[in-house]
């Protein structure tokens, strides 16, 4: 019973409802602090703004000076529970001299896991720079002094102070009367034309006071952009940039010797990664970050882990799968410090572009095959009368066809072809000249189409032979490879060619990401307000006449 607590947990501040026990917690956990203790507790949302008892309680605390901060968490977060959360952030030294508390509205940032939401590690890394370094970012954190919350009432919700949602875009009357886009609109892609600021006369012409037109065709926006001196020097500037970046980091990677701290690697790679995009127009320097983090938890740390414990050793294992009798089968190889793809893309290249053009060659023979069967699919085609279309049919209906002939001419044939085949591109040839003249029978179509689609095949199986041969040609020689790597052999291999080049990779999306954002904006913009409201009137009358129009032939009237 609050009365007769020992410990007097709600005296100074007032005693909780019955059917709402939360800010019981809350003051459990101040009660327990020593005179400089800190603590957190996460709490529903309803604690910042809930009236009656919670009101008081929440209004002593304030005046005390004990909530140092509040930090708004995104809904779904927690198992359980679809409501919103938040974090109170208790200080008691230096209470008395507090005035104001920093309040957090992370509640935007969050990722998708699931049927739940997840903060994700650039998430978790904002909100603490911004409540330890107590940083006004816009729509996101700020102090609120006391006198602001006590104009308030003491309700601590967050969206009274921090409105973290996006402006709506305005609809304006008169472009969509009159055309043209709003000048204001253009205005705020701003830091766009920061970066090229002759960008902007590129994608847009003057129209009317405050409005301008597209100047390019909204297809080539994307390419206006990306072909624009100013946006490719911004990229190349950006690639320098990381550049700097992975020379600087480059080497200590390479030093890096059996018994390192792992963690150590990561938390210096992504806190210095963090801090040399921070601050760079259009990048956001914690997506930069997420990224590091990603590829750290999908192969980087399992990779570091593995070379503290060995070395920079590359040694592929074997596959050996057991079936149900217990016997063994080899499945083939692998190596997860070196993968196969990164031996191949450094030392042999021209045999995977072989096997590549090899590849290419199969599917367009696929696609052909596919074609024909189409074209002759039908009741009346050349493979109506097979079962389904595949070699040995095709191979016995052809040679009906030959005994027919064979008779009606009465010259002797052989019963069975001979086991050549003409080439595919001749084959092909051959069929589309005749295709093209009219035949002297459908028979002799139908003969024509058998044998195009048997030299098609024998070519698709060909090809697939000559890709398998290649294939196991390439792993033999990439298996036998690995022994004869040096430990620089292997650095470059998994530090160049494998964590840095995927790191650089990533950050590159990320400016394909800036560039998209620009052009859908640029193309909204422009879509919105291209079809002005008389033309719709206008497309509007004719089709209400052509409707009349349809209505009289059928004898209806059109009131």
């Amino acid at each position: 019973m609050p009365n007769e607590d020992p410990y007097e947990r709600f005296k100074p501040f007032g005693t909780p409802p019955a059917k709402q026990g939360d800010y019981a917690y809350l003051l459990h956990i101040v009660r327990s602090l020593k005179s400089t203790g800190k603590g957190t507790c996460i709490l529903p949302h309803g604690v910042l703004f809930r009236g009656n008892a919670e009101a008081d309680i929440r209004r002593a605390l304030v005046r005390k000076g004990y909530i140092k901060g509040i930090i708004g968490l995104p809904a779904n977060l927690f198992y359980g529970t679809g409501i919103p959360a938040c974090i109170v952030v208790i200080d008691k030294e230096h209470a008395h001299t507090r005035k104001g508390i920093f309040m957090i509205d992370a509640s935007q940032g969050f990722m998708k896991d699931g049927a739940k939401n997840r903060l994700r590690e650039q998430d978790v890394h904002k909100i603490v720079d911004a409540f330890n370094k107590q940083l006004d970012i816009a729509k996101y954190s700020r102090i609120v002094g006391v006198e602001e919350i006590e104009k308030n009432e003491f309700n601590l919700n967050l969206p009274r102070y921090i409105d973290s949602q996006q402006a709506e875009d305005v609809q304006d009357i008169e472009g969509h009367l009159k055309g043209g886009i709003l000048l204001p609109d253009v205005d705020a892609l701003q830091p766009y034309w920061d970066i090229c600021p002759h960008l902007r006369a590129t994608l847009f012409k003057p129209n009317r006071k405050g409005y301008v037109d597209l100047a390019v065709d909204k297809s080539a926006i994307k390419a206006t952009i990306y072909q624009h001196p100013e946006f490719v020097a911004f990229t190349t500037s950006m690639n320098a940039h990381f550049g700097i970046w992975r020379n600087h980091h480059a080497q200590t990677l390479r030093s890096l010797k059996v018994g390192f701290h792992a963690k150590k690697v990561i938390q210096i790679l992504s806190e210095d990664l963090l801090g040399h995009y921070r601050g760079k127009p259009l990048m956001d320097a914690y997506a930069v970050y997420q990224h590091a983090m990603d590829y750290w938890d999908a192969t980087m740390q399992d990779d570091c882990y593995q070379i503290a414990a060995e070395g920079w050793k590359a040694e592929p294992t074997r596959l050996i799968e057991k079936d149900k009798k217990g016997k063994e089968k080899d499945k083939g190889w692998t190596c997860d410090l070196v993968p196969k793809a990164l031996l191949v893309a450094r030392y042999f290249a021209s045999e995977q572009a072989n096997i590549d053009a090899l590849a290419a060659e199969l599917e367009a023979t696929t696609a052909r095959l596919a074609e024909l069967e189409e074209e002759h699919g039908d009741e009346e085609g050349a493979f109506a009368e097979l079962e389904s279309v595949n070699k040995a049919n095709v191979a016995a209906r052809l040679e009906e066809i030959d005994l027919e002939e064979a008779k009606a001419t009465g010259k002797a044939k052989s019963a069975k072809r001979g086991k050549a085949v003409l080439k595919v591109a001749e084959a092909s040839a051959r069929y589309l000249v005749k295709a093209a003249e009219a035949p002297d029978s459908e028979t002799a179509a139908e003969a024509e189409a058998l044998r195009a689609w048997l030299a098609l095949n024998a070519g698709e199986a060909d090809l697939k032979r000559r890709i398998k041969m290649a294939e196991a040609e390439l792993d033999a020689a990439c298996y036998a490879k690995y022994p004869k790597l040096s430990e620089e052999d292997i650095k470059t291999l998994v530090v160049d060619d494998k964590w840095l080049a995927v790191l650089d990779a990533d950050i590159q999306g990320e400016m394909d990401r800036i560039t998209q954002a620009l052009t859908q904006r640029v193309k909204e913009l422009a879509e919105r307000y291209e079809t002005t409201t008389p033309t719709l009137v206008s497309r509007v009358s004719a089709f209400e006449e052509k409707v009349k129009q349809h209505l009289e032939c059928m004898g209806f009237s059109w009131n």
